[in-house]
């Protein structure tokens, strides 16, 4: 009987420890596989972060790299434009108005010039070379004019962008200028002849050079407005006439541009670009101590004078003179016939309001002379830079006294 029992007990308790290897081995398993899945786990996260970081770490050099070169985002709008241009270079391609002026019509006379109408699409002309600009102010000044500015030794941060503002601008104005001149020869108005500004109104149609001339001055205004909203230049003791100023010369461009007062419009475009050349040229020379800077100064007042007093007050005097009796003077719309009461009223207000912010200007500049005559200081009164660079200076020679 005992050993009926004993051969009975073992296989009994062969079997308790074969569930206990068992169990043991499904919980080594479970520990395993939760230890695998934690690892699993923990690297995804791993995964997860350094894809993070690597994003992270893209994105902020795509940031540095547009800080830093700010000319390269509207270069590569432009290279767009250009590439689908490309595709199908023709005025079928939706990019052409973008480009080149819309609204060919043809010569008005057998063999003559092909004339351009005026249309929304001058819009889309106006917006690419407000890019375009974008692009050539920033490139310019920052891969081209900083350099030499370092080169020249301008030290301080405040003069180098001085400088490179207003070395941007001859740049512009230095082809601008004789471009108006060449083109304005073709026209009635050549050499500011005010009864060409009025003969043969309306102006419905332009040659492409005009036209060409015409937008592309008022994408370069529109766009250093922008500039000056976004604050992109340092601030000047007269940011509120530059305000004003950039309200009545794009409204000038725009309304000239659809009422055909083309002709007008020319004018005063030239007697800024050429008065604007000068003033950048001397404020230029003045930031590199130039020797020559003071006979250029001279030049530039009789300029100047000459161009945006005598000639523009000429201007106006003539939309109180041969406004009315050279050419139409009605209001027809179906004939697009604007030169009327209603329009000389609002053309000489800007004007005047124009001539206004010139004397004011005007005001300035002969302070600058008093100052170089007096206490041979030359420095723009306009700056507040430049006023404090003056102060440091003072400051300075005080000290080492």
């Amino acid at each position: 009987m005992e050993e009926r029992a004993s051969v009975q007990i073992l296989p009994a308790v062969t079997s308790v420890s074969q569930l206990d290897l068992s169990e043991a081995r499904t919980t080594r398993h479970r520990k395993t596989a939760s230890i695998d899945g934690g690892r699993t786990l923990a690297h995804h996260k791993m995964s997860s972060r350094k894809r993070r970081r690597r994003h992270s770490s893209l994105s902020r050099r795509v940031k540095r790299f547009i800080l830093r070169y700010t000319w390269a985002f509207p270069l590569a709008v432009i290279c767009a434009f250009l590439f689908v241009y490309s595709l199908n270079p023709s005025e079928s391609n939706p990019v052409h108005k973008f480009i080149f002026p819309s609204y060919p019509v043809g010569p008005e006379t057998p063999g003559g010039p092909v004339k351009y109408a005026k249309g929304r699409d001058d819009f889309a002309f106006v917006f690419f070379y407000i890019i375009f600009f974008s692009f050539t102010r920033e490139f310019v000044m920052q891969e081209v004019l900083r350099p030499l500015a370092r080169h020249w030794g301008l030290a301080s941060r405040g003069k180098q962008t001085r400088f490179m503002e207003q070395a941007y601008a001859i740049v512009y104005f230095i082809f601008m200028a004789p471009l108006g001149l060449y083109i304005m020869k073709g026209t009635p108005v050549w050499f500011f002849n005010t009864r060409g500004m009025y003969e043969d109104f309306p102006h419905k149609t332009l040659t492409g050079d005009l036209k060409f001339y015409y937008l592309f001055q008022g994408a370069y205004w529109a766009q250093q407005a922008i500039v000056l909203i976004l604050g992109m230049e340092k601030p000047r003791k007269d940011a509120n006439e530059m305000i004003l100023h950039h309200i009545v010369t794009l409204s000038l461009i725009g309304l000239s541009y659809r009422f055909h007062f083309t002709h007008i419009g020319i004018a005063v475009y030239i007697t800024h670009d050429i008065s604007d050349l000068f003033l950048a040229g001397s404020k230029v020379l003045n930031y590199l101590k130039s020797p020559i800077t003071v006979p250029f100064y001279v030049t530039f007042m009789g300029v100047w004078i000459y161009m945006r007093h005598y000639i523009n007050l000429r201007i106006i005097y003539s939309l109180f003179t041969e406004y009315k009796t050279v050419g139409p003077y009605e209001l027809n719309w179906e004939t697009e016939q604007y030169k009327c009461p209603l329009a000389q009223v609002i053309t000489s207000t800007l004007l005047i309001a124009l001539q206004s912010l010139n004397l004011v200007w005007l005001y300035y500049v002969f302070r600058v002379a008093y100052r170089i005559t007096v206490y041979n200081e030359q420095r723009d009164a306009r700056s507040d830079e430049e006023a404090s660079d003056a102060e440091v200076e003072t400051t300075e020679k005080t000290k080492a006294n």
